[in-house]
């Protein structure tokens, strides 16, 4: 069988499924106020694409894996995009590659910008705003599959401290300003999306003078930190970072007991560190702040819409009253 016959039988599966799926977590994404959610979700192993909408705007994501020397047809992907095109013709596409982890640790690609063709748009969450791109860069600045735990920092977030470590480009943050946050902090080692944090700090009417961006590595300002401590602290660190601007590189699996410990130590007795990571094959240590116990909390953090993948882990730590932990020996 051709590869494009093979691109022809995946389109009409796609089809068939998007037609069944909008009509079932349509409903849901409606009764819920939902306006940016995933229509697709790699449902089909054959079909390894995911569907985004952002209201009204899709972004498609070739999934395919290729091996070390393999290349992937174009046409197969192109009669996907054709299909979806065809079942929602009101639409505009934004279509683009996932590439391989490997690739991206050799090349640096999860922090290069990935092209020009400036597809902004403002778009709403649980009662904010925020500005995404569908076009230019690795990922549209807005996680989907954080929509609940953006929701229950929000909630949480009256009249605390909150740190938000690794913070992209600040969702968290705006939920928990906007949700009464005496202050906050948010750092990360890119200007480019700190500088995108403020603009959803300022599209929601938040006052800077609370609620500070600061750019830096994240373990290096844990140990030179020495302000007071956060009430609820988000941590939701990449898979692999081997930034130039940071020194060495950071393994989710092989530092998070470290990056925990550190965290730990800025955190208030009773106090919150929300933690996730998406690293498919993520166990947490059981060293990891044990006498903290804490709850996974997966179940509860992963929406509806992204019921056939796992695209995130989730644990919520609770600080127990006196002194923050030392270093695991």
């Amino acid at each position: 069988m051709t590869a494009l016959a093979d691109g022809a039988r995946a389109a009409q599966m796609l089809a068939d499924r998007l037609a069944k799926n909008r009509r079932h977590l349509g409903k849901w994404a409606k009764r819920e106020g939902v306006t940016c959610w995933r229509w697709y979700d790699r449902d089909i192993p054959d079909v390894p694409v995911t569907v985004d909408e952002y209201e009204g705007a899709l972004v498609v994501a070739d999934c395919r894996r290729a091996g070390a020397d393999e290349v992937l047809d174009p046409a197969w992907f192109d009669a996907v995009v054709a299909a979806i095109a065809a079942a929602a013709p009101e639409a505009p596409i934004h279509a683009r590659a996932r590439r391989r982890m490997t690739d991206r640790r050799e090349t640096g690609a999860q922090y290069q910008r990935q092209g020009d063709a400036g597809a902004w748009r403002e778009v709403g969450e649980g009662g904010r705003r925020f500005h995404v791109n569908l076009s230019d860069y690795l990922d549209t600045g807005l996680f989907l599959d954080h929509r609940p735990s953006r929701g229950e920092v929000g909630a949480a977030a009256a009249g605390k401290r909150v740190l938000n470590l690794f913070c992209y480009t600040g969702a968290f943050t705006v939920y928990a300003a906007t949700g009464g946050a005496a202050a906050t902090v948010s750092v990360d080692l890119s200007n480019t999306y700190l500088d995108w944090a403020a603009d959803n700090l300022a599209r929601n009417r938040v006052d800077l003078r609370h609620h500070a961006l600061e750019r830096a590595d994240v373990n290096a300002w844990l140990g030179a930190y020495r302000g007071p401590k956060f009430d609820l602290v988000v941590c939701d660190p990449p898979t692999f970072s081997n930034s130039k601007k940071m020194h060495g590189t950071f393994d989710v699996l092989r530092d998070h007991v470290e990056l925990l410990t550190a965290v730990a130590r800025l955190t208030a007795p009773g106090g919150t560190i929300v933690f996730s990571t998406n690293h498919r094959s993520f166990k947490l240590e059981p060293r990891a702040l044990a006498e903290w116990a804490p709850v996974e909390a997966t179940r509860r953090s992963v929406p509806p819409d992204f019921g056939y993948s796992r695209p995130h882990r989730s644990w919520r730590f609770t600080a127990p009253a006196g002194p923050s932990p030392r270093a695991p020996g």
